[in-house]
């Protein structure tokens, strides 16, 4: 057989396709394998156990609880596919919890649904899928996978408010060979109207929203059980050398925090006149240090451990547009490989509260071209 035979790009009939879908209980994976089980192909099913279920409850608005791998059974059930759940617990907590707990020690602000697409779902998942013989991996990811000149490319979803590319950047041209995202040309409203369609039990269930292994969202709590010295007090200083107070522990603050700082109004000067911003933690001294809202704007981003889809970052530099947290849109900048594995950013305008641990993602228009992650400039400083 000649030619692009199937939707999914590959040169066989969809009967001889057998693509492994990843389901975390939720309406978009579900409704990805129910797709493709209905366009014919031999769809297998497999839902992560990613931690404690125990510590998870039926309510919490997450991915990958309890009652999620349930119901990723029920679906593929009713469906009429096999599925399975692999203990992927042990790798879970070494590569995703672990490192979130150490970020926060070093006065990161890390974002575990990154590295948990980095680690254990394109990484481990990929290589569990390949070795039972899969074609391809689907995911409900809202992005888009683009046949290019040069082979496959990532693109943002067709909905831009469910756009989830910020968190795929790390995605390697390896894995995007066999990872397909067939979501990614759709917006949520018609996913929702196929999971109807289709008879899903799950298709009014809410979207996930806390992180997986904090359902209640209370993240510092997780952080001091794990490295109890993230807990430990220390003094909020103004970047004058005034010390301004004291705190009960620096998971409790990030970088451009304003409210919450527990230092009360500042003696003869108005409200909401110089309001105050955490504009940098020093976990060694446990200091936050707190200033104006000028202190924190920089025009250079300094990232590590650069994922380029694109050949290789130029040293001269490239014209982009980055976007140096999820809820922002990107913003026009040039980046510029080190030689080192990492690149220099340099923004057009300053932008405000650039935060170490947080991920930089860079974009010709829709296209992913990569990114890396946001670290403290040799000074110490947050940014430069």
């Amino acid at each position: 057989m000649s030619g692009k035979a199937n939707s999914l790009g590959l040169d066989r009939s969809p009967a001889d396709t057998k693509v492994v879908v990843a389901m975390s209980g939720g309406v978009d994976s579900s409704v990805t394998a129910a797709l493709l089980h209905e366009q014919g192909y031999d769809v297998v099913g497999i839902t992560l156990q990613l931690y404690d279920q125990g510590a998870a409850t039926a309510q919490s608005r997450t991915c990958c609880a309890g009652q999620d791998i349930y119901d990723a059974h029920r679906v593929a059930d009713a469906i009429g596919f096999p599925h399975y759940v692999l203990d992927y617990e042990s790798r879970f907590r070494d590569d995703v919890i672990e490192n979130f707990a150490d970020a926060y020690v070093r006065g990161e602000t890390p974002i575990p649904c990154v590295t948990c697409n980095q680690t254990v779902k394109f990484r481990d998942l990929v290589t569990t899928a390949r070795d039972l013989g899969a074609d391809a991996l689907a995911t409900g990811h809202y992005i888009r996978r683009v046949e290019g000149a040069d082979g496959a490319e990532l693109h943002r979803a067709v909905d831009a408010a469910r756009d989830q590319s910020y968190f795929l950047f790390a995605t390697t041209a390896e894995q995007l060979e066999f990872l397909r995202f067939p979501l990614g040309d759709m917006p949520k409203s018609e996913v929702r109207e196929h999971a109807h369609r289709l008879g899903l039990d799950i298709a009014d269930k809410p979207d996930s929203q806390d992180i997986c292994f904090v359902p209640d969202g209370k993240y510092a709590a997780v952080v001091e059980r794990l490295r109890p010295e993230a807990g430990e007090p220390g003094e909020i200083v103004h970047l004058d050398g005034t010390v301004l107070g004291n705190h009960k522990g620096i998971v409790n603050y990030t970088i451009g925090q304003r409210r919450g700082l527990g230092i009360g109004g500042r003696k003869g000067v108005a409200d909401g006149e110089d309001a105050l911003y955490v504009v940098r933690l020093e976990p060694g001294s446990r200091r936050v240090i707190v200033g104006p809202r000028s202190a924190l704007a920089t025009t250079r981003v300094r990232v590590s451990n650069l994922n380029w889809l694109d050949g290789d970052v130029p040293l001269d530099g490239r014209d982009v547009t980055v976007r140096i947290r999820s809820t922002m849109e990107p913003v026009p900048g040039r980046v510029s490989g080190d030689g080192s594995g990492g690149a220099n950013v340099d923004l057009v305008a300053p932008e405000f509260g650039v935060s170490p641990g947080q991920a930089a993602v860079f974009y010709d228009d829709s296209r992913v071209l990569g990114g890396g992650w946001i670290v403290r400039d040799e000074t110490g400083s947050e940014a430069a």
